[in-house]
């Protein structure tokens, strides 16, 4: 059994004790919807295993959560469309190593609107179709 944290929001959704809408999912990592996305098809991508920190995490998972980002970021690329992938590692937020993965525009703000919400499942779905169409 993987290492996980009872009390991690993260942690209950990779056990599947909170929905998520999933794009992505492998032995390793799961990338869902962002619930408060920067901008429409804003993916979060975590460790299946907690990790609180990104330095936590053994190198090898560092690599291939990074492997799995670029992979993601090309997928997100053909299917939304978008110009680029923004990538952060914040650190903040939920206490388990996660990246964001924010669709951008050339030319647009650097931060949009932090209070964002998709208007229905539906529309989060969506969304998430045209990301997984494309893997």
């Amino acid at each position: 059994m993987m290492n996980q944290d009872p009390n991690c929001i993260f942690c209950k959704i990779v056990l599947g004790e909170i929905p998520c809408t999933k794009v992505y999912g492998d032995n390793s990592f799961l990338a869902f919807l962002d619930i408060h996305p920067v901008a429409d098809g804003h993916l979060l991508l975590i460790p299946k295993e907690h990790y609180t920190w990104m330095h936590e995490a053994p190198d090898s998972l560092i690599a291939d959560i990074f492997v799995t980002t670029k992979k993601l970021m090309n997928t997100m690329r053909k299917g939304l469309p978008c110009d680029y992938v923004q990538v952060v590692v914040v650190g903040e937020g939920v206490s388990h190593f996660h990246i964001h993965l924010i669709p951008r525009f050339t030319g647009d703000a650097p931060h949009s609107d932090p209070t964002h919400q998709y208007a229905s499942i539906e529309e989060a779905e969506s969304f998430a179709s045209k990301i997984k169409s494309a893997l």
